[in-house]
């Protein structure tokens, strides 16, 4: 009786074992996938496509090239910033929805110019000062986090950017903001600034 009652006692030690070694093992692997540990979302591997699609040039000067790699990997591969803010997005004969291969369109790349309705999207290329459709980084992150428009284009619908997915980005980490502002900051500038004020000429932004 002695023996088959220390049989059952270790077989549920060892069952009890079994269970607690599973139960690290997969809290460890949810720490390492909180972590951003595992290889399918290393930012290294981020940095390095933003590298590689980055569709027009960069000017680097004075910036962390890994920041900036970063900051284009989110807009160009997750943001879908193109989109909305290059007229037309591709360039002729690089249309991917005609079966094409994809060329966005370089020369406009984030100058705006599309339109939805009554709202027209902005230029987001830096000014001559280097800051991304005119904003210092806070108001940037202000655009953002709460879709303030600073440029009050649109009073009858309220203080608040319209079509623009805010509630959607308001969501991105500071480090990820950091790097779409830096990113922004060493793209070409593009004169002209559609959406804003449309009876008036589109101011010098190129240029003090």
């Amino acid at each position: 009786m002695k023996k088959r009652a220390f049989l059952k006692w270790n077989a549920a030690g060892v069952t009890f074992a079994v269970i607690a070694t599973a139960g690290v093992m997969l809290t460890s692997r949810q720490s390492q996938a909180a972590n951003d540990n595992n290889p399918t979302q290393d930012e290294k591997q981020k940095i390095q496509i933003g590298a590689k699609i980055a569709p027009v040039r960069l000017d680097l000067t004075g910036k962390d090239p890994n920041t900036v790699y970063l900051g284009s990997y989110i807009v160009n591969a997750g943001g879908g910033c193109n989109d909305c803010h290059t007229n037309p997005s591709y360039a002729v004969g690089g249309d991917p929805f005609r079966g094409q291969p994809t060329v966005v369109n370089a020369d406009r790349y984030l100058a705006g110019g599309a339109t939805f309705g009554p709202f027209t999207s902005r230029n987001l290329t830096p000014n001559h000062a280097g800051k991304p459709a005119g904003l210092s980084y806070a108001e940037f992150v202000q655009v953002i986090r709460h879709g303030t428009d600073f440029d009050n284009a649109h009073p009858a619908f309220g203080p608040l950017l319209q079509v623009m997915p805010w509630p959607v980005y308001a969501n991105l980490t500071d480090r990820d903001l950091n790097a779409i502002y830096t990113y922004l900051s060493t793209i070409p500038c593009i004169e002209g600034d559609p959406g804003v004020n449309p009876s008036a000429p589109p101011p010098f932004r190129c240029r003090p």
